[in-house]
């Protein structure tokens, strides 16, 4: 006899009535908890007293990916989409929409595009190292804001005056560093979101009435110029939200450079020497962004009534797959718990095993195609760490904090001494 759908969801463990509060105190620990305690990958629980399915592990991630069963649209909760995301963007799009807009992001980030933002930051990395040598103590990752604001700003066409450098680069951090904030922290983020769509909506006007005359591949003037499926332009607005697509993420990027320090301070047995190849630098670069919490979860919504792992899920019921569980998962990591770079030297893990930022094809799924850059951005800060600078790091706090989103150190890395490298010094 079939069951209904009311009675095949009985079958799912139950985690708390509502499980908010659990979520943003433990944000990158709680799925998995919930799962150890249930003995499976999925649970039903509330968030914000909305019914969510919590998910984790590689089949859990392709259900989540399958497009004919779930959609974005109206999945994010609404403090997400009014401060990291931006409401109307990118994110919350499916089908041809969320295709033809795709394919925006895609065209920008060629290789050549993506190895020109990556000169442009290691530069300025290297302009401001002389003022760090100069310092008692750096706080590594605040430092890092200004260098890679200036560097995605400069690559996207998009002008920064240095009158406003400090304002446009401490809005931009909020955006996602404030954005799970409770209180203040997260009005602070939503203001944040406000001013910087309004400042990139007047950047858009310029550009499209001629008055700023960015370069052709830019990023600010392929989004001007870009239509929907419907042949219109995006409104100022919208635009604005798919520039800050751009810079956000970007300047985000500080938090896994932030972490690989961590790493080459933590773990010195498995870490790149500087003769390492890239090919070395790389798979390090992927173990830290496996290894390490980032971004916890993501959100969808079944856009029809399906069956899957023998449960009958109805229309509109909103999933939560959660992505540092995944990258952690036993079933599909050998000692997840130990940071290994060989792990990657098959390169044998599916789109949807290692997912930090969203898993399947990047021009069909809503996996981030700003993936690249980060990975560009990520290999060259490994360098710059390990060739070019030498520093120390004093006693400090470096746990984890798993209770912030993003996760960081407590100290965030505070370096000493900082001075440029003898080997560096030699070879210029």
């Amino acid at each position: 006899m079939k069951r209904s759908i009311k009675q095949s969801e009985e079958l799912i463990p139950r985690g708390p009535f509502d499980s908010t509060l659990h979520f943003l105190r433990r944000p990158y620990d709680f799925v998995n908890t919930v799962c150890s305690r249930t003995g499976g990958n999925m649970f039903e629980t509330r968030l914000l007293l909305r019914r969510t399915v919590c998910l984790r592990g590689e089949a859990a991630a392709e259900m989540f990916y399958d497009k004919a069963r779930m959609s974005r649209d109206g999945a994010m909760p609404e403090p997400v989409r009014a401060t990291l995301t931006g409401k109307g963007g990118v994110q919350g799009l499916d089908g041809e929409r969320h295709l033809r807009r795709k394919e925006m992001f895609v065209s920008l980030l060629t290789q050549e595009r993506v190895e020109a933002l990556g000169e442009k930051f290691e530069k300025m990395w290297l302009a401001q190292l002389p003022a760090w040598t100069r310092e008692s103590q750096v706080i590594f990752y605040e430092a890092l804001h200004p260098i890679l604001a200036e560097a995605v700003c400069d690559w996207a066409g998009v002008p920064l005056p240095a009158e406003e450098r400090i304002k446009r680069t401490r809005d931009l951090v909020l955006l996602f560093d404030r954005a799970a904030a409770l209180g203040l922290g997260h009005f602070r983020a939503r203001r944040a979101r406000s001013r910087s769509e309004a400042w990139l909506a007047r950047v858009i006007k310029d550009a499209r009435d001629r008055r700023l005359v960015p370069p052709a591949e830019s990023a600010l003037a392929v989004i001007a110029a870009h239509r929907d499926e419907d042949g219109a332009l995006l409104s100022p607005r919208i635009a604005a939200v798919e520039l800050l697509n751009v810079l956000r993420p970007t300047v985000a990027t500080s938090v896994y450079i932030t972490l690989l320090a961590h790493a080459l301070h933590s773990f010195p047995d498995v870490a790149p020497t500087p003769a390492s190849d890239r090919s070395e630098l790389g798979r390090f670069v992927q173990e830290v962004r496996r290894f390490y919490p980032f971004f916890p979860a993501v959100a969808a919504r079944s856009r029809k009534d399906f069956r899957w792992r023998n449960v009958r899920f109805p229309a509109g019921r909103r999933f939560l797959l959660d992505l540092h569980a995944t990258n952690t998962d036993p079933h599909l990591w050998n000692e997840p718990e130990i940071v290994n770079p060989d792990r990657f030297r098959k390169e044998d893990f599916s789109a949807f095993a290692l997912i930090p930022q969203g898993g399947g094809d990047v021009s069909k799924n809503h996996r981030c195609p700003g993936e690249t850059v980060v990975l560009e951005v990520m290999e060259r800060s490994l360098r710059m760490l390990l060739c070019e600078m030498e520093y120390r790091l004093p006693a400090q706090d470096l746990r984890i904090d798993r209770s912030r989103m993003p996760a960081l150190p407590g100290s965030k890395i505070i370096l000493e001494d900082i001075r440029r490298s003898e080997r560096s010094l030699k070879e210029t």
